[in-house]
């Protein structure tokens, strides 16, 4: 029984949410960063980057406080509204011929603490509690985490009854994804996805690990009656079928001392390789792998018996390419430390990879064939967790186009 609740959003008037809503703040280049900030006065970048125009820059608390102003001052200049009843709001991004359409509610960190929402990364310690403090002085999610569930059959005539309707947000952003946003307030729709919810068994984290594990700390620090709205936080729930998983490839940027000969003949203890006489090359199935090194691609299968059918994350292609070659052969023993080694999101293809290699800057390159969603939840189910940036997922969502009071109630 997963327990979901609508909520009061905050967000923003129709004619400012293409201007307000924003891409992960890291995702931005400084040059891009510079130009939203200076040409856009509704954008959400001057909320989570509030000082940005001044010669000093804040950290911690006093950061903290300067976005919970700026936030307020947003809402002063009537930038955003509030919902005047609960909701919930199905969501839908179209991109690159990809729909992908959830629904975005106040999910509970009991069932987070209660295993039913499942996880498969590992979170860091000062993540958590830089997050926690963050949430604790600012009041606000304004990016909800990506949880998935298996399809429900009775939310697909809700949805299309919605879908079939005008919007209350639709614009393209820049980077040539479509929005649509639809409030749900009737009383028997908010009842049936509520209900629809209790009888899931599970919910999956695709994105979002620390955002959830900061969460459940901020819950525990402030205490509170159970449906205080600070024992909730923002998410939007995918289908898992509608899920895209890419790989996070590898780049390298040396061989350990090894030259390409000696390099290529190590990789054959573990590997058969096959020189692809191609442009590009990317894995077209489960344990093949590409590897870009002077300009040449070649095909790799791992040879049998080097690892363990039976283990869950021993047989992910990003952990045989760890423990049967990064490892042994260039001595890259941990991902999140080792200088030497970087990682390029799936969905810039084999050309990323070709032209990362080619650019000086690494000897060698990786590709990787995705992690499925039945490997993913078989780590989740069984308690485990998967290496190091083990996949990319989309759709990656928006700040501040729905935000969650976590001061209420």
């Amino acid at each position: 029984m997963i327990t979901i609740k609508p909520f009061k959003a905050i967000r923003p008037t129709r004619d400012k949410a293409y201007l307000v809503a924003t891409r992960s703040y890291v995702s931005y280049t400084p040059e891009e960063l510079e130009e939203k900030l200076n040409n856009n006065p509704y954008t959400f970048l001057h909320v989570i980057n509030p000082d940005y125009h001044d010669k000093k820059h804040s950290h911690g608390q006093e950061r903290y406080q300067k976005v919970k102003t700026r936030f307020e001052q947003f809402r002063h200049l009537e930038y955003f509204i509030e919902e005047e009843k609960p909701a919930y709001y199905i969501y839908q991004q179209q991109a690159q011929n990809h729909v992908f359409t959830g629904i975005i509610a106040a999910t509970s960190v009991q069932d987070y603490l209660d295993g039913k929402i499942k996880v498969h990364e590992n979170t860091l310690s000062a993540r958590e509690e830089m997050f926690t403090n963050y949430l604790n002085a600012t009041g606000f999610n304004a990016e909800p985490v990506l949880l998935m569930y298996r399809p429900q059959a009775a939310l697909g005539e809700l949805k299309k009854r919605y879908l079939n309707a005008r919007a209350e947000y639709e614009f393209t952003s820049t980077d040539k994804a479509l929005h649509l946003l639809w409030p749900v307030t009737n009383d028997a729709d908010v009842a049936l996805i509520t209900k629809t919810f209790a009888e899931v068994d599970a919910l999956y984290i695709a994105d979002g690990h620390h955002r959830c594990a900061s969460s459940v700390h901020l819950a525990a620090l402030r205490q509170g009656p159970p449906d205080a709205a600070h024992n909730y936080f923002m998410a939007m729930l995918l289908p898992e079928t509608t899920i895209r998983i890419h790989e996070f490839n590898r780049l390298v940027k040396d061989l350990n001392g090894l030259t390409t000969d000696e390099f290529l003949s190590a990789v054959k203890q573990n590997f058969f390789v096959r020189e692809i006489e191609v442009a590009l090359h990317r894995p077209f199935s489960l344990h093949e792998m590409s590897l870009y090194v002077d300009g040449k691609w070649y095909s790799l299968f791992y040879k049998p018996g080097i690892f363990n059918p039976e283990d869950a994350v021993a047989g992910l292609d990003c952990q045989i390419l760890s423990s049967s070659l990064l490892d042994p052969i260039l001595g890259i023993k941990d991902l999140r430390t080792d200088s030497r080694i970087e990682f390029l999101p799936g969905n810039t293809g084999p050309e990323g990879i070709k032209k990362a290699v080619d650019s000086g800057k690494f000897k060698a390159g990786f590709g990787l064939y995705p992690v499925s969603i039945e490997q993913l939840k078989r780590v989740s189910d069984e308690g485990l967790v998967m290496p190091p940036k083990s996949t990319y997922i989309e759709p990656k969502l928006r700040s501040g186009l729905i935000i969650y009071n976590l001061d209420e109630g």
